[in-house]
């Protein structure tokens, strides 16, 4: 594989002569890779050979713009499938998907919105439709969690821009060591 990303050719099994192939490698994953690297779980010259152009692409939570598009996408798509058929989303549906963490991103829009155009006997989706009536109490306590971990993001940016970049002074004035300020720089992705 090492040799196929380095070269771009192939050798076929008892042949003797290269064969040029022009492809593209397209990965994915949700373990960070270089962290990964430095516990010797990824091999260091994969990961550099497929690491030509990263792209991060964060989670639904944190694209809210894009709930309510992909959301309609997804009801558009199912219901061509239905004969009788829901007509769009409720106030309430629309709202429920805002404040639903989404765990497990789009694929889990994606479900709960076929889910509920097969299932539901209303002329609206509703948030009982959706399945995301019971989890309110999750959602708050998750908001409490993005609230607290935004207000860390917001004064640990905020120290190292007064302190214009000086990392041990920025630590000082958070009231923590430089590790630990390193350690929520990498824990939050911040960029410095």
């Amino acid at each position: 594989m090492l040799r196929f990303l380095e070269e771009k050719s192939i050798e076929r099994i008892g042949g003797n002569e290269k064969i040029p192939i022009d492809v593209r490698i397209i990965a994915a994953t949700h373990v960070d890779l270089k962290n990964a690297v430095q516990s010797g779980q990824f091999r260091e010259d994969l990961y550099y050979r497929l690491r030509v152009l990263q792209m991060i692409t964060p989670p639904l939570r944190e694209r809210e713009h894009d709930i309510e598009l992909l959301a309609l996408y997804f009801f558009d798509e199912f219901s061509k499938k239905v004969r009788r058929m829901p007509k769009g989303f409720s106030e309430d549906a629309l709202y429920a998907l805002y404040q639903h963490d989404w765990p497990g991103n789009i694929r889990e829009l994606m479900n709960c919105i076929r889910n509920a155009v097969i299932m539901s006997e209303n002329r609206l989706l509703t948030v009982a439709d959706l399945g995301l009536e019971k989890r309110k109490n999750e959602r708050i306590a998750k908001s409490l969690e993005k609230a607290r971990a935004d207000a860390d993001r917001e004064a640990i940016l905020n120290s190292i821009k007064q302190a214009r970049y000086n990392m041990t002074r920025a630590a000082q004035d958070l009231g923590i060591s430089r590790v630990s300020l390193y350690r929520l720089i990498e824990k939050y992705g911040l960029k410095i």
